[in-house]
């Protein structure tokens, strides 16, 4: 990995990004908000896509799915019953010098635990499997290659490099508090959520008996969530405000690694045809026992080559029974054929929202001599076109050009734009991945047709007017 390149392209991401109005900071005008972001006209409309998307795949193309938006904040006695107020941590170690706080996994590389993963294969440790003695074993090993990398890397701020001058790991709840009501007692504190799986498992019964679904089914979600971490960064990739869209498919126990590995092809699928990721650049991580949350017996992360290293960008989890018997006294589930009554298990793809966007904004960037292209997947674009008549005085071609923006806005989101020449209003377009740019000029008023232009290629044809809704749907459809 070229790191000078890739930081490169990181800063250019983020630098169009608030320059096109994509993401701008939050905040800005009284200094911001440390990692807190706001989507902009254009970051709206890819994320929004992404979302729609998603949903048509996963949801409206399905009969075995169906949806649930939830409420952010929900009784505090959820989190009690799922485990996340006694589970849901992150490993903290400061620095003793300047009081810098971070996760160990800053100064891990990529392959340090798929290396230890292989060492433990090689050499395992004594103890019996998860035994308190396996686990401090690994426990050891990982603080050695945590304090390799320390002496190596050194303390952001203060460029400390001495192991000894961090503390040792403790564990930081991750959970956001809240108080409801006119004063802050015991009693009303409340926790925004960190996941928007447990709606999902809460309503269960009741969304299996209005919807009458049997298994094998899924409820899907999409929404906030909220982590308070403890080094958030690289722009929208690590946010304690996030977006999260996934969904807890239902099944019976003995069908689980055959829906677990239907639901890896379709994630990756999804990431391949619907957002155009280049899968090359996609690592599935299988995570072992120690490292896997409180929740899971099976656990792959879909890691992507971020210009600031190989990250996790998607989740796929077998989270069990566990969610259910927690909230559950009785089975939820009567098979309608037996009769039998049990706890369904469940399978959950997680895709984070503002990863999405920021993925398909890396693998869309391309430079091409003097100008920049983004080369969204159509579908996805902010604008499916621009509609552009060839010069701004001469009051026919913007008639025209206004009648064709007017009409086809009713179908896609269009751009209209007859600022300055003609060359950098399409290099304008290109910038923010409008696939299509349609003008008008003197031979339309003549023969009823247009130019229109390809982002990528930059080829023009001339399209009847009449025909270019059509024209346009169908390009759209590819």
């Amino acid at each position: 990995m070229n790191t000078k390149k890739d930081n490169n392209l990181m800063d250019k991401i983020v630098s169009l990004a608030k320059r096109r109005g994509f993401v701008f900071p939050g905040s800005e005008i009284y200094g911001g908000l440390s990692n807190s972001y706001d989507y902009g006209p254009l970051g709206v409309e890819l994320k929004r896509n992404i979302e729609q998307l998603w949903w048509d795949r996963f949801v409206h193309r399905r009969d075995d799915m169906v949806g649930v938006d939830a409420a952010v904040i929900m009784n505090p006695k959820v989190w009690e019953a799922s485990g996340h107020l006694e589970n849901f941590t992150d490993p903290l170690i400061e620095c003793k010098k300047c009081h810098s706080r971070y996760r160990d996994s800053d100064f891990y590389e990529p392959n340090d635990l798929t290396n230890l993963r292989k060492d433990l294969q090689k050499q395992p440790p004594k103890s019996k499997p998860l035994s308190a003695g396996f686990m401090n074993e690994v426990a050891a090993r990982m603080n050695e290659i945590l304090e390799k990398r320390i002496s190596e890397k050194g303390c952001i701020k203060c460029n400390n490099k001495n192991p000894k001058d961090f503390t040792e790991e403790r564990q930081f709840n991750l959970m956001l508090r809240a108080h409801l009501g006119p004063t802050e007692e015991k009693a009303n504190k409340v926790y925004f959520r960190p996941e928007i799986a447990q709606a999902m498992f809460v309503n269960f019964k009741l969304i299996q008996e209005t919807m009458r679904k049997k298994l094998p089914f899924g409820i899907a979600s999409q929404g906030k969530s909220f982590r308070n971490e403890i080094t958030p960064g690289n722009f929208i990739f690590r946010t304690r405000e996030f977006n999260l869209m996934e969904f807890e498919y239902f099944i019976e126990e003995k069908d689980w690694e055959k829906w677990f590995e239907y639901w890896r092809k379709e994630m990756k699928e999804w990431l391949t045809k619907d957002l155009g990721v280049n899968y090359k650049k996609v690592h599935e991580v299988e995570i072992s026992p120690e490292e896997r949350a409180h929740y899971s017996k099976r656990t792959i992360d879909f890691e992507y080559e971020y210009p600031f290293g190989q990250k996790e960008l998607y989740g796929l989890a077998y989270r069990t029974d566990f969610d259910l018997k927690n909230h559950f006294k009785d089975a939820p589930y009567r098979d309608p054929d037996t009769g039998k009554e049990f706890f369904p298990h469940v399978i959950e793809p997680t895709f984070g929202i503002d990863r999405s966007v920021l993925v398909t904004l890396l693998e869309a960037y391309h430079e091409d001599k003097d100008r920049v292209v983004l080369k969204l997947p159509p579908k996805l674009a902010p604008y499916k076109a621009a509609v552009f008549p060839l010069l701004a005085n001469k009051p026919e071609l913007v008639k025209l050009a206004r009648k064709i923006y007017d009409d086809l806005r009713q179908k896609f989101t269009v751009a209209w734009d007859d600022r300055g020449n003609i060359g950098k209003r399409y290099y304008s377009q290109d910038e923010i991945g409008t696939p299509f740019c349609i003008t008008v000029d003197f031979e339309s008023l003549e023969k009823e047709d247009v130019t229109v232009r390809v982002r990528d290629t930059a080829k023009q044809e001339r399209i009847p007017i009449k025909k270019l809704s059509e024209t346009l749907n169908s390009k759209l459809e590819r």
